[in-house]
């Protein structure tokens, strides 16, 4: 994905069109934008403070001195304390389950019954072991870095944070029995930020076509790896649909033809009225209306314990497919 990605911005960073049907490339616009060029501060610093929490999550752990044995040694015990709980309990090398539940791990119960919202947020910072963090700090790296030299780290953090409460609500709804940890969610929120993005600026890219068409084959490829055993698709398709509708907000560029009349002598005829599209402002008003009503009809029926699978009797097919390798009961 991270490549693929890369690609992507590629594609979506080379000609644009004026209004008047030239062209012009994509460092003039940035150049007469008021977004310039943002330098990447909050991406590297989302990286340390996850890799700080799972360094926290380790020591807690401490997996000589609180693993039975009965299930096999602990995994590189060369790391003393930081050591591995065993392949068979954890196979992506990290701390045991009770340890992510400790540190507020996402878990229905107490955040329904025990009034543990906070549970909500404080999962998106922890990861299940080092395979877990690895790929997602290199998606982090490659996708959002590029996003928040564009748009700035304010857009980018609210996108990311929002999209990660986003995930996590949707999967306390569908998910019971079992813990939920990672910031898959506010990664697919950051993707569906850039479908949105490439939406609402359609009119200025020349490869719109090329750069949607791979776009959705990253976020299918992502979804449909979703459908394995133990991983979070209801988290991931939360913070999708959190960062696309954030993206019509958050991430509109101005016309072209408004931009160039700042710079036009005082007097001169503006012939651009209004800074945006009129598509550009309904998108940005029917995706701030679906995000409250969405955020409050999610909210009210979590901390009522309704159960998303009653309401929706397919749709724990989003999040794990069964084969005849593999069983989806919650275990």
């Amino acid at each position: 994905m991270p490549g693929e990605a890369e690609d992507l911005e590629n594609n979506r960073g080379g000609v644009k069109h004026r209004a008047n049907g030239e062209s012009y490339s994509s460092s003039t616009y940035v150049a007469d934008d008021v977004e310039t060029q943002w330098t990447s501060w909050l991406v590297p610093m989302l990286v340390v403070i996850n890799l700080f929490v799972f360094l926290v999550a380790m020591f807690m752990n401490d997996c000589p001195n609180h693993s039975s044995g009965i299930i096999g040694k602990c995994v590189a015990g060369v790391l003393g304390r930081f050591s591995f709980q065993p392949l068979k309990e954890n196979p992506l090398l990290g701390p045991s389950s009770s340890t992510l539940e400790k540190l507020g791990a996402l878990e229905w119960s107490k955040v329904v019954h025990k009034h543990q919202g906070w549970r909500l947020v404080t999962c998106i910072w922890l990861h299940a072991g080092v395979v877990h963090l690895v790929v997602n700090m290199l998606s982090l790296v490659f996708i959002g870095i590029r996003i928040e030299q564009q748009f700035g780290l304010v857009r980018v953090g609210i996108i990311y944070l929002l999209s990660g409460f986003g995930g996590s609500i949707m999967s306390s709804l569908f998910i019971r029995k079992n813990i939920s940890v990672g910031a898959s969610g506010a990664l697919f929120g950051l993707l569906g930020s850039m479908l949105s993005e490439l939406i609402t600026n359609w009119t200025i890219y020349t490869n719109k076509v090329a750069a949607l068409a791979t776009l959705l084959v990253i976020i299918l490829i992502n979804l449909g790896i979703g459908i394995l055993p133990r991983v979070d698709n209801f988290a991931h398709i939360g913070g999708f649909i959190t960062g696309f509708l954030i993206g019509f907000v958050l991430m509109p560029r101005p016309q072209y033809g408004w931009l160039e009349q700042l710079n036009l002598p005082a007097g001169a005829n503006a012939n651009v009225k209004s800074k945006f599209k009129a598509y550009q402002y309904v998108l940005w008003l029917l995706s701030v209306t679906l995000l409250i009503v969405g955020f409050t009809i999610a909210l009210v029926m979590l901390f009522r314990g309704e159960n998303g699978n009653e309401h929706c009797h397919w749709c724990h097919y989003l999040s794990c497919v069964p084969t005849s390798r593999w069983q989806c009961e919650e275990n």
